[in-house]
This record gives structure tokens, C-alpha cells and sequence, in this order.
């Protein structure tokens, strides 16, 4: 059976703990991806059962995230849906309802245990040689719990208000197994997984719990998520047994994670504070006023942004590099994820940033620059600035970078920068630059290729090589020894001004 006969729906489900990382916008990058390519649904679910960690405004952040990647959900708080509510702080009563049916089919227990008795627990099995200790299926026979408690003595100890959590009950000794799409296959004994608390003494499920009874509720055929989580898959695999949703359980992929630069561990934000570079899509503003850096105000695009997130992890098995949406969408398949990290690498995301750059028309161009400041650019005529973008755009990095590239264009007097002119002026070459300033002046038609043929002729004329003169009439003319074509950027600015900038050079750099 096709996947589209499956009605796909995945979900991106971020804790509103702070704002989304790399790793995190990767994730919902792939579910979306696939969800588009299978033609299904995208849902976004907010995890907020960890109230002491809520940060305010990391919904709206998450949120406004996605949108600037393009990644819409399909459903999600405020967005619409079914199935919601899509805040996990809003389904308290359907997640006690589910715990209670786990405790009477005793796949779940009470556990009372204070934090002192949990410590000593722990105290006593580090003194017989257990390196990390555990609540789990041996230990629990000596703890404060339902299941050694007379039944009488366990309903008196809720019935006074005693806090308890609710544990999942792990059986001895059985496997667990499942392939991962992206893994292959995955056993795990259930004697390596302790009884973790699915409910806690706030009234509040775990991720555990709560991942699971979602998923199954809002009918989520594929959890894609981060590596980090693959630990916990054999754990939220029994559960979906214990409640006998096991045949509709979802299918599990788990990504790589994105590395350091250098590949020594996970990427972090100190790392991007350490190296210059952000680690958040958009710019955060902290709740202790703090603002941190993102992509989209740093100049890049949102479609770079993404082609490059899309390239940790995946590729499409050819040379292709540069991908639109939609072309992402056709091409991705979680048979392309690889297993291994992969290195973030920040000269690559502005070259992915360049080459989005370039795709763009002159016009688009134009559009955004008049957008960003049009203090300088409305002197000047459309079809002026129209050929300064379309000579050059192909050296920017940043749409920004485009009138620093063209500044020579919107000044009368340019800049001498000090390192060109100590390496390439050369006084003994001024008479050169004079007697092709008297040829230039000659011209019917001041075409760069006439420019080009004057310039040659001369060269060839007097046995000059293009490195003696052709540096010093660029800096002459754009302050620069580097630049887009000299001879197409002398006809833009048009003779009189070559002229008076040739001949301010001559006079002022001695």
C-alpha cells in the first residue's frame, strides 16, 4: 500500500522551554517535508507538561519560526484541528484518564516514595557496587509503592492527599523490538529500562506518557524526531502495548544529530557564541532581556536557511546542491537520512545563501534593497540601479552586500582602501593611466568593449602587462583592487565621471 493511501500525519512537538535551535527547526523541516511529499498532514503540538521550565513568549517564538521558514502547520494551537487540543496543558483530564487505565490493567503503579527515601535507595546500591542506580523492576520491591503496600494502606495514603507519581511497571527480562526508519533495527531487554514516572505528583503527565497517548489520539502514522530520543523508543513501544494500541503504534525515525564544527559533539548555542554564528532561526528576545541573534536578521534568506538545514542529515544522492521548497519536497525521502552527525559548517550556509542570492531576479533585488533603505537609491534611476545589481550580485553573500559591492556607483568621490594602493599604485605607471584616459576620451561610443580594445591596444602598443596597469586604473576608479568587470563598470559610470575619478587618483595618491 502506497503511503498516501495511509493518510500520513506527522507532528513537530517543541517544549516551550526556550527558543528553537538548529536541531529543533531540522526536525520540523523533515516532518514537514515528508508530510508535503506524502501528501498528508503536518500537526503542531505544543509540550508544555514541564511548567517549571515554561518560558514566556517560546510558543509565539516557535511559531513565528516556522512561519519564516515557510514550514505552516496544518493543525496546531490556534491553527485548527480535530483532534486538539494541541497543548498538552490543555489535556490534563484526557491523560488521567489514560494513567488510571494503566494502573488497573497493572502496567502502572502509585509510588510515595519521598526524596529522601529515594536517595538512600540510591546510597545503598552505590555501596554494593551499582555504578547508576535505578527505581526498576528489582528495586521497586523494597520501595514505598502500590505494589508492595496492602491495597487498604495504598487507597488511605491518597484518599490523606500523600503526593505520589504513577511509574510504568517494566517486565523482566523480554525484548523489545522495532525498526527505525532511519536505525534499522532496534532491540533493547526490559531489564535496561527502569520503571519511570509516566505521572507526576502535579497532576501532570511525563513526556513519556503524554507523547504516547497523543501520538495515538491525533492518529500520528510517523514520529520523526531527534537522536536524543532513540533511548526512550523501546519505553513508548511498551506503552503502546500496554494500552493494545501496538498495531497502530507510528512508525519511528530518528535523526542524526547536527555536530560542532569540528565534530567533537553536539552543536550548542556557546558554540555559536564562540565561533560568531547563531543558532536560532530568527532573533530571540529573552524574558530577561537578553536578544540573541538569528538568521533572518543576520541577511539570510529563509530559502537558504532551509536548504542548508536540509542538507543535516539528507541529500538526495546526486550533485545537486541548491534546492527551492518545492524541489525539497519531491526529492526528500528518510531512505536519504544517514545515521551519522553531521557537521554544521557556517562558510557552507553562506555560500547556500549566495547561490539563493543569485537565483533571484534584478527586480526581486531591487525590490528588497529599496525595502531595506532608500535614502541613497532614490537619487538614482531604476534602470541605473538595475544594472549595478545585475553586474554585481554574483560577488554578494547578503542582499545588504549588494550596495557595498556598488558603492563606487552611488558616491562622487571614492575611497582609496590603504592595502590596495600600497600593493598595486605604482608611480612610474601614472603617464600610463594619463594617456589612456586621452584615448578613452576619444571614443564616438564609451562601450565597455570599446573601453576593453582601447585599453589592449595601448597595453600591447607599449609591451605593459594587465598587472602593472589594469589595478591601478580599478583603484582609480572604485578605490578597490578587486571588483565586478572594470570596463563594464566604467561604462555604467559613464566618462565624465571616469575622467574626474582617474584624475583625482593621479593628483592625490602620491
Amino acid at each position: 500500500m502506497s503511503l498516501e493511501k495511509n493518510n500520513i500525519r506527522v507532528r513537530f512537538a517543541p517544549s516551550p522551554t526556550g527558543p528553537l535551535h538548529l536541531g529543533g527547526v531540522r526536525t520540523a523541516l523533515y516532518n514537514f517535508l515528508f508530510a508535503r511529499k506524502h501528501k498528508g498532514k503536518f500537526i503542531l503540538r505544543i509540550e508544555d507538561t514541564d511548567q517549571k521550565r515554561f518560558v514566556d513568549g517560546a510558543e509565539k517564538y516557535i511559531l513565528d519560526s516556522l512561519n519564516w521558514c515557510g514550514l505552516n502547520p496544518d493543525e496546531g494551537p490556534g491553527l485548527g484541528g480535530s483532534l486538539g487540543p494541541y497543548r498538552q496543558s490543555e489535556r490534563k483530564e484526557i491523560y488521567s484518564s489514560f494513567v488510571q487505565q494503566l494502573i488497573e490493567s497493572k502496567h502502572a503503579y502509585y509510588a510515595f516514595d519521598t526524596p529522601e527515601e529515594l536517595d538512600s535507595m540510591r546510597a545503598k546500591m552505590k555501596s554494593s557496587g551499582v555504578q547508576s542506580p535505578t527505581y526498576n523492576n528489582i528495586t521497586r520491591e523494597s520501595m514505598k509503592n502500590s505494589l508492595t503496600l496492602p491495597s487498604e494502606e495504598t487507597a488511605r495514603l491518597i484518599d490523606s492527599g500523600e503526593k505520589y507519581v504513577v511509574r510504568i511497571k517494566m517486565p523482566r527480562n523480554q525484548e523489545i523490538k522495532f525498526e527505525d526508519l532511519v536505525r534499522g533495527w532496534v532491540s533493547v531487554n526490559t531489564n535496561h529500562i527502569d520503571d519511570k514516572i509516566i505521572y507526576k505528583s502535579d497532576g501532570m503527565p511525563t513526556y513519556h506518557l503524554a507523547n504516547v497517548v497523543d501520538d495515538y489520539c491525533m492518529k500520528i502514522t510517523h514520529v520523526i524526531r531527534g537522536e536524543e530520543w532513540l533511548p526512550s523508543a523501546p519505553l513508548h513501544i511498551y506503552l503502546y502495548d500496554c494500552f493494545g494500541w501496538l498495531n497502530s503504534a507510528p512508525k519511528f525515525a530518528h535523526l542524526p544529530l547536527i555536530l560542532k564544527p569540528d565534530g567533537n559533539g553536539k552543536l550548542s548555542k556557546r558554540d555559536g557564541d564562540r565561533l560568531g554564528f547563531p543558532v536560532f532561526p530568527i532573533e530571540w528576545n529573552s524574558p530577561e532581556g537578553e536578544v540573541f541573534p538569528g538568521y533572518r536578521e543576520e541577511g539570510f534568506s529563509n530559502e537558504a536557511f532551509v536548504n542548508m538545514l536540509s542538507f543535516l542529515g539528507w541529500n538526495p544522492g546526486t550533485d545537486q546542491e541548491v534546492f527551492n521548497m518545492t524541489e525539497l519536497i519531491t526529492e526528500f525521502s528518510l531512505a536519504r537520512v544517514g545515521k551519522s552527525g553531521s557537521k554544521y559548517d557556517y562558510a557552507k550556509t553562506k555560500w547556500f545563501n549566495q547561490q539563493h542570492l543569485r537565483l533571484r531576479s534584478d527586480l526581486e533585488l531591487f525590490e528588497m534593497m529599496m525595502a531595506k533603505d532608500d535614502t541613497v537609491l532614490s537619487r538614482f534611476s531604476k534602470e541605473y540601479i538595475l544594472k549595478i545589481i545585475s553586474l554585481v550580485k554574483d560577488r554578494a553573500v547578503f542582499a545588504t552586500d549588494i550596495l557595498d559591492e556598488a558603492a563606487c556607483f552611488f558616491t562622487e568621490k571614492v575611497h582609496f582602501e590603504e592595502l590596495s594602493v600600497e600593493k598595486k599604485w605604482n608611480q612610474n605607471m601614472v603617464p600610463h593611466l594619463n594617456n589612456i584616459l586621452d584615448l578613452l576620451t576619444s571614443l564616438d561610443d564609451f562601450t565597455n568593449e570599446d573601453i576593453e580594445r582601447v585599453f589592449k591596444e595601448y597595453l600591447q602598443l607599449n609591451n605593459l602587462s594587465f598587472g602593472k596597469i589594469m589595478p591601478m586604473l580599478r583603484i582609480a576608479i572604485t578605490g578597490k583592487m578587486a571588483g565586478p568587470s572594470l570596463f563594464v563598470t566604467m561604462e555604467l559610470l559613464g566618462l565624465n565621471k571616469v575622467q574626474k575619478r582617474v584624475k583625482h587618483a593621479i593628483n592625490t595618491i602620491l
